[in-house]
């Protein structure tokens, strides 16, 4: 496993596996007992996921030491605010019966659409979770799907600056404003969706490049966002899946098939705005 360097010194893996939609407790084991042997160490969850009490039976069942995992946990809309952050951590950890999360990240901004305050909001958020990281429940804190505007707010009254920001990046839908933004302020960015929900895939620029390379589409798009310095966490509950996108270090893009992948038009994925997101749940 590769690593990455996190602006407080904490190393985390240079990818890991999504548990989007993973609520299935027999399931779920078998993609962490699989997803571990591949070598994978960062798992991805968060309470709207409804899933952390079956990832915490499934790491529990595989005889997988917590120290030897980086697990990443979210809190949910409702739980915004100074005090309700914190309660919704210690809710999570219970539920994933773990002392610590490894990172722990605010799942989306209060947006603008629902809130004239939503940079107070933020703020007061954002103070909940640095008092989860000075008390050591945490061991980095971050934000997703936060564009340039939320984190300039944002780090205008922070005492300790985001260590991640996870947002949707793929070919296609490169987020080169955030990018940008980001690695200026060395806050790392974690990929999700970095397969695009699995539509771009048979987009014809990535499937010649893959051709070239003798490599599936999804580890083309995963190769190009590991050499833009992206986290990718990719989802999948098959096991020649899980093989097939670990397999991305042993090979390397030209800058001229880099350069083919960022002009790759828009051809799916999620691609929910933040700023008109609802508090929906």
């Amino acid at each position: 496993m590769k690593y990455r360097v996190l602006n407080n010194g904490i190393q985390i893996p240079a990818i890991g596996i999504g548990t989007w939609q993973i609520t299935d407790r027999e399931i779920m084991k078998d993609v962490i007992v699989d997803a571990y042997s591949e070598g994978y160490r960062l798992i991805d969850t968060a309470a709207a996921y409804s899933n952390e009490i079956a990832l915490a039976k499934a790491i529990e069942k595989s005889n997988i030491s917590r120290e030897k995992l980086f697990i990443t946990d979210k809190a949910w809309n409702t739980y915004r605010g100074y005090d309700k952050v914190q309660d919704a951590c210690r809710k999570s950890l219970k539920k994933l019966k773990t002392d610590y999360l490894d990172a722990y990240l605010i799942h989306w901004p209060a947006s603008q659409k629902l809130h004239s305050n939503w940079v107070e909001i933020n703020a007061e958020t954002w103070r909940g979770m640095e008092q989860l990281y000075k008390d050591g429940l945490v061991r980095a804190i971050g934000v997703c799907n936060f564009k340039v505007h939320h984190l300039e707010k944002l780090l205008e009254t922070v005492r300790i600056a985001p260590m991640i920001n996870q947002i949707e990046i793929h070919p296609g839908l490169n987020q080169e404003e955030i990018m940008e933004y980001c690695a200026e302020n060395e806050i790392i960015i974690e990929a999700s969706s970095p397969l695009g929900n699995g539509q771009i895939l048979s987009n014809k620029q990535i499937i010649e490049i893959a051709q070239n390379k003798r490599k599936t589409p999804a580890q083309i798009c995963l190769r190009w966002e590991i050499q833009k310095g992206l986290i990718p966490i990719p989802k999948t509950i098959k096991r020649e899946r899980l093989t097939q996108n670990m397999s991305v270090f042993d090979f390397e893009l030209t800058m001229d098939e880099m350069n083919c992948l960022d002009t790759v038009p828009y051809c799916g994925g999620i691609n929910i705005d933040s700023d008109e997101v609802t508090d929906f749940g």
